[in-house]
């Protein structure tokens, strides 16, 4: 099929598009142009930080060098000094494992908490709230003040509000709905770290479990928990009624219409909410600080303890730097395609 051709005047040619589906020469060339521009930003950090853990302090001082080979001869002194002699694998193993444990324990309870939010209404009476809330604190008091054993103490305060939901907890009618819970639970992510990190530190002293894997997996699950359902729940939500009711017509559960129907039309934006909350786990400082001394200590408290100990000595930091990121951009690739989509989900409402 042969084309007409364009007998536009030049300039209306070089600004306006021929067709809808296309680009006019000068529009598409600031484009490129704009894009490669921006590629450069956002690229040359990382190329930076790549080429100074190839070079030792005199080519650092004496800079700056950028092509490895025509600027400098790259070493691997950095790399071997903090992977073979400064014991960065035990801190980076753990962080590894923490992350990807704990981001995914948080992935699976907050999408069933958030489906549960979606798909059946909550009346939980307040006096309940408030006895279990009173129970706790008691459990603390109990432990804490008076080195009470934790376990006979959850014990009695489990067996205590036990009868009490069988008594005098259901003459009180007032009740909080979906919505509340739903508020309580992104209210304690906006609450700052630092005034929970102390409490979270007493509670692991007393339980013998400082400086442990699971202290910090555990802590980090509940402190993702409001996010992934925060997120989730609009998800869950977008999914039509009628495949869930149709499912459960012919006899499926709740639970397997939630892992064989629910799931699998989510998992872009599962994927989407895995990765930010991954990266959240991956970076966290502060409860990591307080809660590892050396078994598990994460690659941020290293990173810290690196520059405080020997001062910013960047070739020493470009190689931590890499390591670290490195996984997030691996990780990253290969959940690009249900990222991008799980963005967009919900963004566009018909």
């Amino acid at each position: 099929m042969s084309h007409s051709p364009d007998t536009r005047p030049l300039l209306t040619r070089l600004f306006e598009p021929a067709r809808l589906d296309s680009m006019a020469p000068i529009p598409k060339i600031a484009t490129y142009a704009a894009l490669f521009f921006w590629t450069l930003v956002v690229v040359f950090p990382l190329y930076w930080v790549l080429v100074t853990s190839l070079k030792v302090e005199v080519d650092v001082d004496s800079g700056p060098f950028y092509v490895p080979f025509l600027d400098f001869m790259p070493k691997l002194d950095a790399w071997d000094f903090m992977l073979l002699q400064n014991n960065t694998l035990g801190p980076y193993l753990n962080s590894i494992f923490v992350s990807l444990t704990s981001t995914l324990l948080a992935l699976l309870i907050g999408a069933l908490a958030s489906y549960a939010l979606v798909r059946i209404r909550f009346q939980v009476k307040l006096a309940a709230v408030l006895t279990f809330v009173l129970l706790v604190v008691g459990v603390i008091v109990a432990v804490a003040a008076f080195d009470a054993p934790w376990q006979l103490a959850v014990a009695v305060a489990a067996a205590l509000f036990a009868l009490a939901l069988s008594t005098f907890v259901k003459r009180f009618r007032a009740a909080v709905g979906n919505n509340d819970i739903e508020f309580w639970m992104i209210s304690n992510r906006i609450m700052p770290p630092i005034v929970a990190v102390l409490p979270i530190y007493v509670m692991f002293q007393h339980l013998h479990m400082l400086d442990t894997q699971f202290a910090l997996i555990a802590t980090y699950t509940g402190v993702n928990l409001p996010i992934v359902v925060w997120l989730t729940r609009d998800f869950f939500a977008g999914i039509p009624l009628d495949l869930e009711e149709s499912a459960e017509i012919d006899g499926a559960s709740k639970f397997r219409v939630f892992f064989t129907i629910a799931l699998p039309l989510v998992r872009s934006g599962l994927a989407a909410t895995f990765m930010l909350v991954l990266i959240l786990t991956w970076n966290e400082f502060l409860l990591a600080l307080f809660l590892t001394n050396a078994n598990a200590q994460t690659m941020p408290v290293l990173v810290a303890a690196q520059n405080t100990t020997r001062g910013p000595q960047w070739w020493y930091m470009s190689v931590l730097i890499v390591i670290m990121i490195a996984p997030v951009i691996v990780i990253a690739g290969f959940l690009q395609k249900h990222i991008a989509r799980g963005l967009l989900v919900g963004a566009v409402k018909g």
